[in-house]
């Protein structure tokens, strides 16, 4: 059974009083939400541990928005499993596009990742996508094959969740269109050994296309950037109709 995952990806906004007054305001939002429904916040490092606090006991999880793959050492400005679970951190991206485009994330990087976040026991969200020269040459299929073949060696399809982020819509306002977003997913679905691993749409994603993205038989929830730091907005998307 696929179930259903609503996560937000806050990057680099909010410092500990935002993040808090967020919480407070969203906690309320979800009280009736369907149950079926998992909805994570993956926010900022400086921030986990007051939302660590005040998420504990509701429907919403915290996760993180990156991992290293070593236990500890001298790799400055980075994060560990321990450290991050520590502080009750379920949840966390591995290997979004701006790690790989603005960071030198790599498929060998994002698998180190990946592997260390399932030995913590945390589950990892794993983007894939295309850039838009990637699609207008008709490279899409291939692309995200083979970042799906170098990204899940020796991974454990039963602990995981997969976010298709076509990069030429993140951040944008160009939304992949749902039908397409939706054939794309099922080329990944093809290409794994568990069919029922989560695998979401990101992408502005917006309270105004989110019931629409939804309603595709392939799509089982949304990794939500912008949107998702409005507590109102981000409410609209979990409890989409």
């Amino acid at each position: 059974m696929r179930k259903i995952v609503i996560a937000g990806n806050w990057k680099m906004h909010k410092n500990q009083a935002e993040s808090l007054k967020f919480v407070q305001a969203f906690k309320s939002k979800t009280e009736n939400t369907d149950e079926s429904r998992e909805i994570i916040l993956c926010a900022p490092f400086t921030s986990l541990t007051v939302m660590s606090k005040n998420l504990h006991g509701s429907r919403v999880m915290l996760g993180a928005q990156n991992i290293h793959w070593e236990i500890e050492g001298a790799y400055t400005g980075e994060i560990s499993g321990e450290m991050l679970t520590e502080i009750g951190v379920n949840y966390v991206i591995v290997g979004h596009s701006e790690r790989r485009q603005y960071f030198g994330e790599t498929d060998e990087t994002v698998n180190l990742r990946l592997k260390r976040a399932q030995e913590y026991r945390m589950k990892p969200i794993l983007c894939v996508g295309e850039t838009k020269s990637q699609r207008d040459a008709g490279e899409t299929e291939n692309i995200i094959i083979n970042q799906l073949k170098q990204d899940l060696v020796g991974i454990d399809q039963n602990n995981l969740i997969i976010a298709y982020e076509p990069i030429w819509a993140i951040g944008t306002g160009d939304t992949c269109e749902s039908t397409e977003a939706n054939r794309v997913i099922g080329i990944i679905r093809q290409q794994l050994d568990n069919k029922n691993v989560t695998i979401q749409y990101g992408g502005s994603v917006k309270p105004g296309n989110i019931d629409e993205i939804m309603s595709q038989a392939e799509i089982d929830g949304v990794l939500v950037g912008g949107a998702s730091l409005e507590a109102a907005d981000f409410a609209r998307i979990v409890n989409y109709q």
